[in-house]
């Protein structure tokens, strides 16, 4: 991966991170890796412990971020998220699964999409 593409998606969890501290969430985990993969941001609302993938783009001319969270992704979302919780020994907590989905435009504020339960455990 470029350095070019790392500092974009380190940019996009910056402002995830703000956008989810602004909504009332509270951050547990950033960029939590483990031997099966890695989940971007771990948060907390009212009521969940939800694990959020961010995806940023600075166009939608190769489709909107979101779509890059394929059912490959999300499958290995899901794995690396039971071992969260295995690890932790919160192995009785539902996880939520959210999408964040950045576009930075030059020059304009960032177009935030958070898509909340974008996907299950049984995906």
């Amino acid at each position: 991966m470029t350095e070019q593409r790392l500092a974009l998606g380190v940019r996009g969890e910056e402002v995830a991170a703000a956008y989810l501290r602004d909504q009332g969430y509270t951050l547990i985990e950033r960029n939590f890796r483990c031997p099966l993969g890695e989940i971007d941001i771990i948060a907390g609302d009212r009521r969940n412990l939800v694990f959020i993938e961010v995806k940023t783009r600075r166009s939608a001319a190769f489709g909107l971020p979101q779509e890059a969270v394929g059912l490959r992704k999300q499958r290995q979302l899901i794995r690396v998220a039971q071992w969260y919780l295995k690890k932790e020994g919160k192995s009785r907590q539902h996880p939520r699964f959210d999408v964040i989905a950045i576009l930075l435009f030059s020059g304009q504020a960032p177009e935030i999409t958070h898509i909340q339960d974008a996907f299950a455990l049984s995906s």
